[in-house]
């Protein structure tokens, strides 16, 4: 019950925070002209969606550091997510199998969700984007809740 606590409080934390730097840059992306504000209003849940996601699983992944050395690790993971998640090019110019790769990467869906909705294109591909970003959200807050309930009682 604590570990669920404590760990709420610091994902909640998190998504306001990231509420508000997606915020601002949605509200950027309107004033550039790059998105309209109704598609930016639409794009808001869709990047708290994200960043709950990757909340969920940071903390999952925390509670399976050994030392803060490991912390070395999850940086060259962001690296590689940040490069292959079809931002800077799109997956279907990489060959088969590391396009089955990206695409299984949560940043890929979190890209293709938001930019879905930014670019004014919904498609019915990105409710599965969405459902993927759910389910790793809460598989991630499952494991951290087990992990740090079995941590705090050993």
């Amino acid at each position: 019950m604590v570990a669920s606590c404590a760990s709420g409080g610091e994902l909640l934390w998190a998504m306001i925070r990231g509420g508000f730097y997606s915020a601002a840059f949605l509200a950027a992306m309107v004033a550039l002209g790059l998105t309209t504000p109704l598609w930016a209003l639409a794009a808001f849940p869709a990047v708290l969606l994200v960043g709950f996601a990757f909340g969920g699983l940071g903390m999952a992944l925390s509670t399976l550091l050994r030392s803060w050395q490991d912390f070395d690790y999850v940086n060259v993971a962001q690296f590689g997510l940040f490069l292959f998640s079809g931002t800077f090019a799109p997956p279907s110019g990489y060959p088969l199998a590391a396009r089955v790769l990206v695409e299984a990467t949560p940043l890929y869906h979190g890209v293709a969700l938001v930019c879905g909705l930014c670019t004014g294109s919904p498609q019915w591909g990105l409710v599965w984007h969405a459902v993927y970003l759910g389910a790793l959200a809460a598989g991630g807050l499952w494991l951290a809740s087990r992990r740090l309930g079995k941590l705090l009682l050993a």
